[in-house]
């Protein structure tokens, strides 16, 4: 009569750990079918545009006051290319005339001088 109740209860532990892990797979597939579909759904709203390499050496840069920073625009003036953590307070008089009416700059060897000498 033990072994009965013995096998019994092996029988209903087995059961339940089977039952167990027939839920946690159908909750799996589940949560991973609405990741999918979510990424699916996600369509970047921004792009990003980057700039390397000889085209944009070519091109020029303008140097810009953008909330009292000097920000760095591509030749289409609209376009920016980096933002600076340089105040324009911190730049000597005539600078600060330049910047705010628009700088050109031709060359990126040209703008990283620029940026290096007023960042430190």
């Amino acid at each position: 009569m033990k072994s009965k109740y013995v096998i019994g209860f092996f029988c209903a532990v087995f059961f339940a750990v089977i039952l167990l892990t027939a839920g946690y797979q159908l909750s799996y597939r589940h949560v991973m079918d609405r990741q999918s579909a979510r990424a699916e759904e996600e369509v970047p709203t921004t792009e990003s545009i980057s700039a390397e390499g000889d085209a944009v050496q070519e091109e020029g840069f303008y140097l810009s006051e953008l909330q009292g920073y000097v920000a760095v625009y591509l030749s289409d003036k609209t376009t920016i290319y980096e933002l600076t953590e340089i105040p324009l307070s911190d730049l000597p008089e005539e600078v600060r005339q330049e910047v705010a009416s628009g700088k050109y700059v031709e060359t990126a060897e040209e703008l990283y001088a620029f940026l290096e000498n007023y960042s430190s």
